[in-house]
């Protein structure tokens, strides 16, 4: 290698001559690589992203003017991995980084077992080590079956809440005050013990846990409850009980504690014969955890889909049954997470209700989301001061210029943005949370 200035062929025992060089270029192309970094690795950054789909791992299509990607169909360039061709040269035991991230946490388990003597020290003493505990911890919880390289974005919500708790698990801390808002939503009681042991393990390493929660079987297993009521809203906020799981069940006053003595169970509700119902088909769904799924759904009832977490639930209603229903209803081509959809007659619209954000701006409240707002703006606009004065429905709006207090541009709050610490919001000095400025708060109806 000295002799040819890093580069050398070799003659086999075999009669082949071999050429192998340190300066990771091909004498016959002339293509070189990069210098091994982290970043060459990773398809969210430019420096390793696939330059043909841009590190998504799917082509590029055009459909009604917009750009977008064309699902199921593999970037050609990677081959769905994500990544440029010098990233996916580089090999552990023949496979390249997209292979790996392709493998399942149990298989990628398995693998990186196989591989434990033949790392080198300083790898297998403080990489190793910390890829196998996030990797069991993974498989604890019930997600051994998701392959590494899964969009958060087609995650589940229990799915995404074990992840993070996993996450926490592996970093080790002490000392945290842990705060999770109803964890258990989505899941399946099976998954509810895992869960429930995951936080415990935190709480044994000198954490504190504090759980918003509902489940029976988070709530026994809590060293200390507290519960609030007795009812919601105005009926709300106050102490009812707190204590330990058996405190509680023995305050007559809680709703917790009837549950927790086994009181809380009421008559079933009534339900509709299925023999007559119409059935809505979907054949052939495959898509993240379904495999050739094909179910009948009865029209005009109400059907709850459940099962295990990562079973494939959300996939199968929004993914699959709404996109097809909209298309369908909509008069185009049904998208190809399934073979086909029959049933719609007398379907006329598909609607979604999920939880994202209500309302366009942030300005949006749930007056004006449902509607109720407009009447109100109606009512306003009639007032003789306000007719007097020429405003319209629009002055009484706090979304357009005009009616709306400027300060705040109809928010009610300010944004304080503090150096190191999470941003925070104070209320608006100029209209005190009103939202309006004076003269358009100067107009009254019925006193207000």
């Amino acid at each position: 290698l000295d002799l040819g200035a890093g580069t050398v062929l070799a003659l086999g025992t075999d009669g082949a001559e071999r050429f192998y060089s340190t300066r990771r270029s091909c004498p016959s192309c002339g293509t070189g690589l990069p210098a091994p970094d982290p970043r060459l690795f990773s398809w969210s950054q430019k420096y390793g992203a696939c330059p043909e789909c841009e590190g998504f791992g799917a082509p590029r299509v055009e459909e009604d003017g917009e750009t977008r990607r064309r699902e199921g169909a593999p970037c050609r360039a990677c081959s769905g991995t994500r990544l440029r061709p010098e990233a996916r040269a580089v090999r552990i035991a023949g496979r390249h980084i997209g292979d790996v991230a392709a493998l399942t946490v149990v298989e990628s388990r398995k693998w990186l077992g196989a591989l434990e003597g033949q790392l080198p020290e300083e790898v297998r003493e403080r990489v190793w080590p910390e890829l196998t505990l996030r990797l069991d911890l993974l498989d604890r919880l019930g997600l051994g079956y998701l392959t590494l390289e899964r969009g958060a974005d087609t995650l589940s919500t229990g799915e995404a809440q074990r992840i993070r708790i996993v996450a926490a698990l592996a970093s080790n801390l002490r000392g945290v005050c842990y705060v999770l808002d109803e964890p258990t939503v989505g899941l399946h009681p099976r998954d509810d013990e895992a869960l429930t042991k995951a936080l415990l393990r935190l709480r044994d390493r000198g954490n504190t846990v504090v759980v918003v929660e509902h489940e029976e079987s988070v709530i026994r297993a809590a060293d200390h409850v507290v519960d609030l009521g007795p009812g919601a809203g105005p009926h709300g906020g106050r102490l009812v009980a707190q204590g330990t799981p058996k405190q509680v069940a023995r305050v007559k006053e809680s709703v917790t504690g009837l549950w927790l003595r086994g009181g809380g169970e009421g008559p079933p509700w009534p339900r509709r014969p299925l023999g007559t119902a119409e059935r809505l088909t979907v054949a052939g769904a495959t898509l993240h955890n379904l495999r050739d799924l094909s179910v009948d759904l009865p029209l005009g009832r109400l059907t709850v889909v459940t099962g295990v977490s990562g079973s494939g639930k959300s996939t199968l209603v929004r993914d699959v049954l709404f996109r097809a229903a909209k298309a369908r209803l909509a008069g185009k081509r049904l998208p190809p997470v399934l073979r086909e959809l029959s049933g719609l007659r007398g379907v006329a619209r598909a609607l979604e209700v999920d939880e994202s954000p209500i309302g366009r701006t942030p300005r949006s409240v749930p007056a004006t989301y449902v509607g109720i707002m407009d009447a109100i703006r109606t009512l306003f606009a009639a007032v003789p001061d306000a007719r007097a004065l020429g405003y319209g429905r629009s002055r009484f709006s706090f979304n357009v210029k005009g009616g709306r207090c400027e300060r705040c541009e109809g928010q009610g709050r300010l944004r304080v943005t503090m150096a190191l610490l999470p941003d925070t919001y104070v209320p608006c000095e100029s209209c005190r949370g009103r939202r309006y400025n004076a003269d358009t708060q100067a107009v009254h109806f019925k006193g207000k």
